[in-house]
This record gives structure tokens, sequence and C-alpha cells, in this order.
């Protein structure tokens, strides 16, 4: 079975909610933090290219060093002329 097979039923339930919360966390900054669900999109492949370059925009925020929010290194990447 692998390495949690011999988890109890408490410990296996918080592995689940944890892969969860992981995936409704991201969801939720797409949301909160780039309007995802405001896009009017809805032909052809616009929806899927630019979910695509949401994530993308999402991971490269999560990932610089700056210490503040998401929403204030999207708006600080928007001013940037470099």
């Amino acid at each position: 079975m692998g390495p949690r097979a011999g988890a109890s039923g408490a410990t296996g339930a918080g592995y689940v909610g944890g892969h969860w919360g992981i995936g409704q966390q991201e969801h939720w900054h797409l949301d909160v933090t780039l309007a995802e669900e405001a896009s009017q999109c809805r032909r052809d492949h616009a929806p899927r290219n630019l979910s695509t370059m949401r994530k993308l925009a999402l991971t490269l925020l999560q990932r610089s060093p700056l210490v503040m929010s998401l929403k204030r290194k999207r708006k600080k990447a928007a001013r940037d002329d470099k």
C-alpha cells in the first residue's frame, strides 16, 4: 500500500484534508488576487490559456522574496517599469 498503510482513520483524514486544503488555497488566491471568477472569457481556448497564465503569475508572485501580500506584489509588479 505505501508508507501510510498503517495510519489511523484520523491521520488519513488529515492527509486527505491537507491535500484538498492546498487546492482550495490555490483557487482562493486565483479568485481573490487575480479575480479569476470575474473573467468574461468563454470562447475557444481563451479560458484555459488565461487560467494557465494566471497560475503562472500566481506562482511567480508566491516565489517572490518580497514580504508583502500577494495583492500588493501584483500591484507593485504592474507599476514596475523595469
